[in-house]
C-alpha cells in the first residue's frame, strides 16, 4: 500500500489526525508525510479541520478526509439464514440498509440470490459504480480472502465463487472474507480491542466464531482458516454439526442452539414470551433476544447454558493463547448481561486461575453492527486508492 492510500486509511478510522500523528502512525519522516499531505489536499480528498486543542505548546493542524466526497461503500454482511446489505460513506455513516434478507446458506440459489439482491439494492438507490469505492462481502465458512473464494462450498455452488461473481456481473471491485475475521477488525479499529495488541473477539450469531488478534493484525493461520473455535469437539451432547461432525462447540453454544431449546420447550408444553414475538419478527434471532430483554425464563436459562458452553471454549483457548483481552461481539453481544456471568463461571471452573486472571472478559458494545463495520472497513483496506484514480 503506497503512502497516501496508507494516510487516507489512518483517516477512515481516527476520523482527524495531525502529520505529527501520521508520521508517528506510519513510521515516516515528517517531510515526507507533509509532501504526502499536501497532494491530497490539491487533490481535494482530504481538507484541513483547523488547530487541534492547545497542551501548551504549538498547536498542530489536523486533516480528515473530505466530507464533500462522494465515494461510497457497499457492504454485504451473511449469515446462515439472512444477509443485510447497506450503504456507508467515508465518515463511516450508514446512508442505506437492506437487512435481514431471508437467505438461507444451504439453498443452491443462494449465491445468485445475494448477487441480484446487492443488484436491486443498487439500483433502488440510483447508485453510479463509478461512485462504489467496493463491495465487500462477509461470510462463515472457509473463505480464503487471498483467493476469493469460500471453500465451505463446492466448486460448482455459485457461494463459493461469490466475489467473482459479483464482480462479473455488476462491474464493482469486490472483497470477501470471513465474518468472524470482520467482526474482530471492527472491535480492533472501533471498538473494545482498540488499546488490546492481543485479543480474542468471540463472534456469537447463529454460530459462535473466532477472530484472533496477535500484535495488533488479524491471525488467519497458513491457509486462512485460523479461529474455527465453533468446531472444538467439547459438546457433551451427540448432536450433529452442520460440519458433519458430533461434539462441536457450535451445537451447545449458538444463537441457534438457544433457539432450538426453546422451541422444543415451547412444543413440550413450556410457557414462552418468544412463541408470541415469533409471530411478528421474521428473525428468530431477533425474537429470542428481544425475549430475553423482556425477562422470559426458559429464553433466559437457555442463554445461560450457551453462555456456559462459551465459558468452556474459552478457558480452552486462554490455555493456549494467553490473551489481553477476550471480547464477546455480534448479534449475542445485545444479551451479555445475561451470558457475561455464565462464560465467567465456566472459566472459573475450567481455567488455571493465574492465567484466567490476567485476561478481561468484556463484551462488545458494537453488537450486531461490528460486521457492518468490519466489511466496510474491509473494503477500505484493500480499494481505498479508488478515490486517487477517480
Amino acid at each position: 500500500m503506497e503512502l497516501k492510500e496508507k494516510i487516507l486509511v489512518y483517516l477512515y478510522y481516527l476520523k482527524e489526525l495531525s502529520i505529527a500523528g501520521l508520521s508517528k502512525s506510519l513510521a515516516k519522516s515528517t517531510p515526507i508525510v507533509t509532501k504526502a499531505i499536501n497532494e491530497l489536499l490539491e487533490q481535494h480528498v482530504i481538507v484541513d479541520k483547523g488547530l487541534a486543542a492547545s497542551t501548551g505548546g504549538r498547536r498542530a493542524a489536523l486533516y480528515a478526509l473530505n466530507d464533500h466526497a462522494d465515494q461510497l461503500i457497499i457492504s454485504v454482511s451473511v449469515d446462515q439464514f439472512y444477509t443485510s446489505i447497506h450503504l456507508s460513506n467515508l465518515k463511516q455513516e450508514v446512508l442505506a440498509e437492506t437487512v435481514d434478507i431471508r437467505l438461507d446458506l444451504r439453498d443452491e440459489s443462494a449465491g445468485n440470490d445475494i448477487v441480484e439482491h446487492i443488484r436491486k439494492f443498487i439500483n433502488t438507490h440510483k447508485l453510479k459504480s463509478s461512485k462504489i469505492i467496493g463491495i465487500g462481502i462477509s461470510m462463515p465458512g472457509f473463505v480464503n480472502a487471498n483467493l476469493g473464494v469460500n471453500d465451505s462450498f463446492a466448486d460448482n455452488n455459485p457461494l463459493h465463487h461469490l466475489k467473482h461473481n459479483i464482480e462479473k456481473k455488476l462491474n464493482i471491485p469486490t472483497i470477501i472474507d470471513n465474518d468472524s475475521h470482520c467482526v474482530a477488525w471492527a472491535e480492533k479499529e472501533f471498538g473494545s480491542g482498540v488499546d488490546s495488541t492481543h485479543t480474542l473477539v468471540i463472534n456469537l450469531n447463529w454460530g459462535v466464531g473466532l477472530g484472533i488478534i496477535i500484535n495488533g493484525e488479524i491471525f488467519t493461520g497458513a491457509t486462512g482458516f485460523a479461529g474455527e473455535f465453533s468446531h472444538i469437539p467439547l459438546s457433551n451432547t451427540n448432536s450433529l454439526c452442520s460440519c458433519g461432525k458430533r461434539g462441536c462447540l457450535e451445537v451447545e453454544a449458538s444463537l441457534k442452539s438457544a433457539i432450538e431449546q426453546t422451541e422444543l420447550a415451547i412444543q413440550q408444553g413450556e410457557y414462552s414470551i418468544y412463541s408470541t414475538l415469533i409471530k411478528t419478527m421474521s428473525n428468530k434471532n431477533n425474537a429470542l433476544i428481544e425475549a430475553a430483554k423482556i425477562g422470559d425464563q426458559l429464553v433466559i436459562y437457555n442463554i445461560g447454558k450457551i453462555g456456559f458452553m462459551i465459558g468452556k471454549g474459552i478457558s480452552t483457548l486462554l490455555h493456549i493463547l494467553n490473551p489481553n483481552k477476550v471480547i464477546i461481539s455480534g448479534r449475542g453481544a445485545e444479551i451479555g448481561h445475561i451470558l457475561g456471568p455464565q462464560i465467567q463461571n465456566a472459566i472459573n471452573e475450567f481455567s488455571i486461575p493465574r492465567i484466567a486472571k490476567m485476561t478481561e472478559i468484556e463484551i462488545s458494545g458494537l453488537h450486531k453492527t461490528a460486521q457492518q463495520k468490519g466489511t466496510a472497513a474491509l473494503v477500505v483496506e484493500h480499494y481505498i486508492n479508488r478515490i486517487l484514480t477517480n
